[in-house]
């Protein structure tokens, strides 16, 4: 199962609009969704600072700030077809 992860903020708007585009898609395209908040991580606070949301698809930087479902499924699917 491919685990898009979403590198996020507590309270962040631009996070919960990431998630929102993410969720009707999961079973459609098949895969987990994994939230990480980088508050308090002094290393990942470093990587993505104001970037949040930062979206990984299995650990393979996908984009940040918001989700674009079309170039999101594009990128899911080379990710597929190079497993």
């Amino acid at each position: 199962m491919i685990t898009v992860t979403v590198f996020s903020r507590h309270g962040c708007h631009l996070c919960d609009v990431a998630i929102e585009t993410l969720e009707p898609l999961k079973s459609e395209l098949n895969f987990d969704i994994e939230k990480i908040y980088i508050d308090g991580d002094l290393e990942l606070e470093k990587l993505y600072g104001e970037q949040v949301p930062v979206i990984h698809i299995d650990g393979v930087h996908h984009d940040f700030f918001k989700v674009d479902p079309e170039r999101f499924r594009s990128s899911l699917e080379k990710h597929r077809q190079r497993q």
